[in-house]
């Protein structure tokens, strides 16, 4: 038995199909057929009951699987043990960042890795805190950028970020001359929102609830950009932090929120319980030293 054997299986058990795991090993049908009954026979069972129209694992398969899945999770730990080995002449980073964030600091520093670690890549990966979370949970992602509060039981984190929501509103509007808005004045407005996967949203949200009312949403978006337009033209108001309303249309100002003001608090996350790389603890260590020199 090698770890082919196990891999072809994992991925006829993943699929419930031979044909569409040949498929997707680019190889033939009878090739991952004879290697499957090669390891039935080599281990004495059955894995697969194939009486049935659909293909289902035996009681062993399901045992088996298992143990598969823990050899072949091994082997890809090894892999990444042996790039270590390589002083991080080469290496994978896979971070989660909102598309809320002013990336231009984050991209400076990250430019700044790569500068000293030319043969390290990045996948960066836009999503709201939730989708981040689960996705560095379920080990897609290495780290991730979020909004504070996180859960404490399942990642470390680090603090990047802290700053005020600002109201976004048209020029045209009639708290648009005033240089702070209570959020209670803001009840009877048509807000426009985030999309649920944003913390942000929920914030927003529980701190309109918090003075007594629920805030009308007319519109939910994932790009800030959008919500800017929409607010242009004049569908409604929104509640973004302070760094991205620097950039606004020429017709819409930012104006801050009092009583009570609403934080927003990025951290970066990595969990607890999966394997982090060395190159990306090492790239958490250098951006902790870089964000301490500002």
């Amino acid at each position: 038995m090698d770890i082919k054997h196990l891999q072809y299986f994992l991925e006829v058990a993943r699929l419930n199909s031979f044909s569409r795991a040949a498929d997707e090993l680019f190889i033939t049908q009878p090739t991952i057929s004879k290697m499957i009954k090669n390891l039935e026979e080599e281990l004495g069972v059955v894995l697969f009951d194939r009486s049935r129209k659909q293909l289902a694992l035996t009681d062993a398969g399901r045992i088996i699987l298992e143990h598969a899945k823990l050899v072949d999770h091994a082997m890809k730990n090894l892999s990444t043990d042996l790039d270590n080995l390589f002083g991080l002449k080469k290496g994978h980073i896979r971070i989660g960042l909102p598309p809320i964030f002013d990336a231009h600091d984050f991209l400076k520093i990250v430019g700044k890795f790569h500068e000293k670690y030319s043969g390290i890549t990045f996948q960066l990966v836009e999503d709201g805190s939730k989708k981040i979370e689960e996705a560095v949970q379920n080990n897609l992602l290495d780290v991730g950028i979020v909004v504070l509060p996180t859960k404490l039981e399942l990642f470390d984190y680090f603090s990047i970020l802290e700053e005020d929501l600002m109201l976004i509103l048209p020029e045209s509007h009639p708290l648009a001359n005033r240089e702070e808005v209570n959020l209670v004045e803001l009840a009877q407005e048509s807000f426009i929102l985030f999309n649920k996967d944003f913390a942000l949203n929920d914030r927003i949200i529980l701190s309109c609830n918090n003075l007594g009312f629920q805030p009308t949403i007319i519109s939910e978006s994932s790009q800030q950009n959008f919500i800017k337009e929409m607010v242009s033209y004049q569908l409604g108001i929104a509640l973004l932090p302070e760094s991205i309303s620097l950039d606004l249309p020429d017709n819409v100002k930012a104006i801050r929120v009092v009583n009570p003001t609403i934080s927003w608090h990025l951290a970066i996350i990595w969990s607890k319980e999966q394997y982090l790389s060395y190159a990306a603890k090492e790239w958490l260590n250098f951006t902790k030293q870089e964000l301490a020199k500002r």
